[in-house]
């Protein structure tokens, strides 16, 4: 999945061509990964575009940032309206978003407080995250070697690009086995979460999830699907989770700004119920693309109009 440059990136403080928004190699960031970023989706809609939970997306970077020690040079408020000008300026309709917060050149040290914070946001074309028509039919997912870590060892809450090491040997081994994905479990045993998603499954109409507790992140899709499955009328249980409960699933999910909301069909080649979509979350896809694309009604407030 290549990257399709567009003619402009905010790049600490105003938009610049694609070609200019550099980074020196001697940079903190690409030394000892000290950076936080963001995935965030901006959606076609009749009303222009508009951004699935921007302001959530934009108080995590924050928080992600306090917990990493990383001062941002600029207000919520800045960033939100540097995301809109960067959509607007590259005359996208739909985009994935890219606000990225890191260490630039100073001390060589392990403590990076000396180094100046920089910021950069980027909006690039993303199609499907896992492959075509993986919306309808599903992927297939194997449980990984590797686990998620431990607590007190990396602050999992927190979106630091560092810590995305796990994940890129978490995905390497899953497509290195001729999976889409991986799951990934605890120190302890337990399901986490994907290589780079949230999980749930669905057993006898009941919708489960793990916690915050399992080393995962608080993803804002996965907290909107919650709020989206409570709405509807489902019980959804934030617990932990036995590994062969996914071998015993009716349904198993994945959701996140990349994926979406996308059914797993099988797992370590066992079949999830019917291995293909099932009801469940067929009807959280039909309630979560019909309110992005502005087809229903935005009742819980997540959308924002790039352009009022």
């Amino acid at each position: 999945m290549s990257i399709q440059p567009t003619p402009y990136i905010w790049f600490n403080g105003k938009l610049v061509a694609w070609d200019e928004a550099r980074v020196h190699v001697f940079a903190h960031v690409l030394h000892y990964g000290s950076s936080v970023f963001e995935g965030i989706r901006a959606y076609e809609t009749d009303r222009g575009p508009a951004v699935l939970g921007l302001g959530p997306h934009v108080r995590r970077l924050f928080d992600s940032c306090k917990i990493y020690r990383m001062p941002v040079p600029y207000t919520a408020e800045e960033i939100i309206q540097a995301i809109k000008d960067t959509i607007l300026a590259n005359e996208l309709q739909s985009c994935y978003i890219r606000p990225l917060v890191y260490r630039g050149v100073d001390g060589i040290s392990l403590d990076p407080r000396t180094c100046p914070v920089e910021v950069a946001i980027g909006t690039i074309f993303l199609g499907e995250y896992l492959g075509d028509e993986v919306l309808e039919h599903g992927v297939d997912v194997g449980v990984s070697s590797w686990q998620r870590m431990a607590p007190n060892t990396f602050p999992a809450l927190a979106k630091i690009g560092g810590q995305y090491i796990n994940s890129q040997l978490v995905t390497m081994e899953a497509h290195d086995r001729g999976f889409s994905e991986s799951v990934v479990m605890t120190t302890a045993g337990y399901v986490s979460e994907g290589g780079g998603e949230n999980l749930f499954l669905v057993q006898d109409g009941v919708i489960c999830t793990a916690p915050l507790s399992a080393s995962i992140l608080g993803g804002i899709t996965r907290r909107f699907v919650i709020q989206l499955a409570q709405d509807l009328g489902y019980e959804v249980r934030e617990q932990m989770i036995a590994r062969e409960m996914l071998y015993l699933a009716d349904e198993v999910f994945f959701t996140g700004t990349a994926v979406e909301v996308t059914p797993v069909r099988s797992v370590d080649g066992i079949q999830v119920g019917e291995g293909h979509r099932g009801p469940v979350t067929e009807r959280l896809q039909e309630q979560f693309f019909g309110i992005a694309h502005g087809k229903l009604e935005d009742r819980f407030g997540w959308m924002a109009l790039v352009q009022e």
